[in-house]
């Protein structure tokens, strides 16, 4: 096993259990806005997919590795080659280096200060079957969200979600380091629902949508209970995607196009609903309160899991087959 247990896989399976998110398609009953140019979702990507070749070249398996615990994987890449399986099984580098290259670790933060690992930990990934997990999950997510509602709109729901999610990870995960963007994807997840939910006057065959869609929440969030995954992650970064869905993706509700189309003084329907304001500030409120109370206690070095004595079960629980202590 990897030096500190759980990368994000905690880190493997954070991604691996985002891929059944695509079937989920709900379909609009009225809209007359113009699709975007999906091309931030590509360039993440890319992004990432660099940024792992990066990591690999730093990682230099043939150098750095003293065959301790094993030979390097497909020693044909060079440098790129893996660090051996029982040191790394996800095809990907060590630790250290990860470590080294900014993977979220409580101890850095809280006391060295170094507030930049809540971002740069979404940028890495353990390995290659994380990262494929992690990038086909983004493309089937991440695409349509993209299409509906723009770049701006998504990539503030993608980062703040990754953020949140890295927040309630290092509050209740604090000897292990974690890397990967599945809390930014599960935040996307929860946005999907949001969405669904604000808008909900604007969608045929909703009840069916709900159904599905929470469905495929539950199963997710349920495999994270696996050891060695980061659900702590998972579960901020939904809660995150959650509440900024209502703040970002709301739409007019139902009749409202088509009364724009009315004689002069007919009475026009309002854009937006009631509820749609109050969900608005209502979620913008949790936010900030959450975002803030959460940075507080991880910059004051607190445990999550003082306050909370049985919330380590939401991201392991122990059987005969495994234990959640490594």
């Amino acid at each position: 096993m990897m030096r500190n247990g759980d990368l994000e896989s905690r880190g493997a399976a954070k991604g691996r259990t985002h891929n059944n998110v695509s079937s989920y398609q709900p379909y609009y009953v009225e809209t007359s806005e113009s699709q975007w140019t999906s091309w931030l979702v590509p360039m993440i990507v890319v992004a990432n997919v660099a940024m792992f070749i990066v990591i690999m070249i730093i990682n230099n398996c043939p150098k750095n590795n003293y065959g301790i615990r094993g030979q390097c994987v497909a020693k044909f890449l060079g440098r790129l080659s893996f660090q051996p399986l029982n040191e790394n099984p996800l095809f990907g580098p060590s630790s250290n280096t990860l470590e080294k290259l900014g993977a979220l670790e409580w101890s850095k933060v809280a006391h060295q200060r170094q507030a930049w690992r809540l971002i740069t930990c979404i940028w890495l990934h353990a390995g290659v079957i994380h990262l494929i997990a992690n990038m086909l999950s983004l493309v089937f997510i991440g695409i349509r969200l993209e299409q509906q509602f723009g770049f701006v709109r998504v990539g503030a729901i993608y980062l703040l979600s990754g953020i949140g999610g890295s927040i309630l990870s290092c509050l209740f995960i604090q000897r292990s380091i974690s890397v990967g963007a599945s809390g930014a994807l599960f935040g996307l997840l929860g946005a999907m629902l949001s969405e669904l939910l604000t808008n909900w006057t604007i969608y045929s065959n909703k009840v069916a949508a709900l159904f599905t869609l929470v469905v495929i929440i539950v199963i997710n969030l349920a495999l994270g209970i696996l050891p060695h995954v980061d659900n702590f992650a998972h579960i901020g970064g939904f809660i995150s995607g959650f509440l900024l869905g209502f703040v970002l993706l709301f739409r007019p509700q139902f009749g409202y196009l088509e009364s724009r189309q009315l004689p002069p003084g007919a009475r026009l329907k309002s854009k937006y609903a009631v509820y749609q304001y109050v969900l608005v500030l209502v979620a913008l409120i949790l936010l900030i309160i959450g975002f803030t109370v959460g940075l507080v206690m991880l910059f004051r070095g607190e445990n999550g899991n003082d306050h909370c004595s049985w919330c380590h079960y939401l991201s392991c629980v122990p059987t005969s087959k495994w234990s959640c202590n490594n």
